[in-house]
């Protein structure tokens, strides 16, 4: 992979609905490989959209679509090889579905995914969660030395990824099985390379639409960048582009950026634009929107 490679990940929330605001942060941020997730179209409509768009500006792309959900894509400006959508062995819920899609870029095998949600602990698709999982940790151990395993994996890493652990006791994304699931995929040598950087920040990329989550930074860290050894020792920067989260129609994800060998932009910092200082006084418990 060429020096100063940068690699996002952005979970789009309908790349249909997000695409000027996608082609102005391409333009702006210049990143040399992006996994998308959530795209929410069919492969032949992505192409249609976005096509033209994308080549004139360089990339390639491996896409993994369905008509109105889930969906993943990988663009890159420094080759696509070896393209493989799914997880093999992975189940489906009953079918398989469009989570997953892995190439060869640069030299480096990347991994675009959204793994599912898990919805409510116990339930099938939360089982569903853990045995995806499973496969997909059998996939990266068989892989190559150097892999990126990136995108939005619906898993918060630990209590420092949450705004506030007991508003979350309950739900999806912050349970034991789940955490060691991701702590399983991570032993195959991955490392969170954005909490390895800023282990005591806090650092976010996911805020609800509802009850002024962003503007509060009421959030959750669950798209993450894992990078293998080889790679992780090349990171030079690795931060959450806040600023796509802002303005009129964003994501309620922003982007994950991580440089390799020489960072443009220097060593930024955690979060870019940083947020605003968290609520002072008192603290007191914060309910999910979903739960008022």
């Amino acid at each position: 992979m060429t020096l100063g490679t940068r690699i996002a990940t952005w979970n789009v929330n309908s790349v249909k609905q997000r695409m000027p605001r996608l082609l102005g942060w391409l333009d702006e941020r210049q990143p040399d490989v992006v996994c998308l997730q959530e795209t929410k179209l069919a492969d032949d409509a992505f192409t249609k959209l976005l096509g033209d768009e994308l080549s004139s500006r360089g990339y390639e792309t491996a896409l993994y679509g369905e008509v109105q959900w889930n969906g993943v894509a990988l663009l890159s400006k420094v080759g696509l090889e070896d393209v493989v959508t799914g997880v093999a062995e992975a189940p489906g819920f009953p079918n398989p579905e469009a989570r997953a899609v892995a190439a060869t870029c640069g030299g480096i095998r990347i991994h675009s995914l959204y793994v599912p949600n898990g919805r409510v602990p116990d339930s099938d698709h939360y089982l569903y969660k853990l045995a995806w999982l499973a496969a997909l940790k059998d996939v990266v151990a068989s892989g190559p030395a150097e892999q990126i395993v990136c995108g939005d994996m619906n898993i918060a890493p630990t209590d420092a990824d949450v705004f506030d652990p007991a508003a979350y006791v309950g739900s999806t994304h912050v349970t034991a099985p789940e955490r060691q699931a991701l702590a399983d995929l991570m032993s195959t040598g991955l490392h969170d390379v954005v909490r390895d950087r800023w282990p005591a920040e806090r650092v976010f990329s996911y805020w609800d639409y509802r009850a002024g989550m962003f503007h509060q930074d009421l959030g959750m860290r669950i798209d993450l960048m894992l990078a293998s050894e080889p790679v992780a020792e090349r990171v030079k920067a690795a931060w959450i582009d806040r600023k796509a989260r802002k303005g009129t129609g964003p994501s309620d994800h922003a982007p994950v950026i991580i440089d390799l060998d020489t960072a443009p932009d220097g060593d930024l910092g955690p979060v870019v634009p940083p947020p605003s200082a968290p609520r002072g006084g008192k603290k007191k418990s914060t309910k999910l929107p979903q739960n008022r």
